[in-house]
């Protein structure tokens, strides 16, 4: 999955064809996997060996490609002459859930939205070595990860404060950030103001579960981004299970009510909201589920997809 823009769009590859499909709130959606689930190589080139890889992998590649692939990445520091600006971001995930990155400027909010940062702000920009350095001071006095698993967000995505405490995690954030300017902050970096950018509306979080299928824009908390009075725990279907892998024959099929990150949030035939992490998908072949009757008869059979709760629960057999 990918967030070019303030709208999710799946990427769909067989040989040299490639299509995308953008994604809509209020929509259907439905396929089934097929065979096995191989890996989807390195940088646009294939894997050489067609391997298989687990059901339960995020990445979806083999050793060999994995490696290959994340020696390219800036995370790597393997790029230390890139002369594209970047700049360094503060996001905020949920309560106690902070923390600082680092982007390529042309990308714009690409990135939060691929993390599903639910707000954020900008720090600074400059080089990339700059945007690095003041990446890792900041990690290192303020305290905060360099990563968040997405089952800690997932956890918390369905009971979300209202937006003024939002913005003013971030806004605290940014505050303490700003603090250490001149303390290890390379002078080629320059500072840019705080403005919280919401991404509630932009993931669907703020939805009724019968709203209609568009999202409403994200937008800066000063320029309303939320719905005045409106807060995500009166209206968002919370997610109470995820996918925990494909199996050949599973079948996934429910309707879109919200996305972040990778996660797909489906509402399902019980009324519960189903969250599928896209990067599960990765490698499999699937065969569209159009009709009602398909998804009956495969929710009959003995054919399932393995479910966890987001709580921290156990497995569950349940296949939607």
């Amino acid at each position: 999955m990918r967030w070019p823009g303030e709208v999710p769009e799946l990427g769909w590859s067989r040989g040299g064809d490639r299509r995308v499909s953008v994604l809509a709130y209020g929509v259907g959606l439905g396929f089934r996997a097929v065979g096995e689930r191989h890996c989807v190589g390195a940088r646009g080139n294939v894997c050489p060996l067609g391997a298989v890889v687990p059901g339960r992998s995020t990445g979806g590649r083999c050793a060999e490609c994995a490696r290959l692939d994340r020696a390219h990445s800036v995370a790597a520091d393997t790029m230390a002459d890139d002369p594209r600006t970047y700049r360094v971001y503060l996001a905020w995930f949920g309560p106690g859930m902070v923390k600082v990155g680092i982007t390529g400027e042309e990308r714009g909010a690409a990135r939060l939205r691929e993390q599903g940062a639910v707000a954020f702000s900008w720090l600074g920009r400059g080089p990339l070595m700059a945007a690095r350095r003041t990446e890792e001071v900041l990690r290192a006095a303020l305290g905060v990860p360099d990563r968040i698993p997405y089952a800690k967000k997932r956890a918390v995505r369905g009971q979300l404060p209202g937006p003024e405490e939002r913005a003013g995690a971030v806004a605290e954030l940014y505050a303490r950030a700003a603090a250490l300017e001149g303390r290890g902050w390379p002078e080629s970096l320059e500072r840019m103001p705080l403005e919280v950018v919401d991404q509630v509306g932009v993931f669907g979080l703020d939805r009724a579960p019968d709203a209609d299928a568009d999202p409403a824009p994200g937008r800066s908390v000063r320029e309303g981004g939320t719905a005045p009075g409106r807060s995500v725990r009166e209206s968002a279907p919370a997610p109470v299970r995820a996918v925990q892998e494909l199996v050949d024959g599973g079948v996934v099929a429910g309707r879109l009510v919200a996305a972040a990150g990778p996660d797909l949030h489906l509402a399902v035939a019980d009324g519960s909201v189903v969250v599928l992490d896209t990067r599960l998908i990765t490698g499999w072949d699937l065969t569209s589920v159009t009709r009602a009757a398909e998804v009956t008869e495969a929710t009959g059979s003995d054919v399932r997809v393995p479910l966890i709760d987001i709580g921290g629960g156990g497995v569950q057999g349940g296949l939607f």
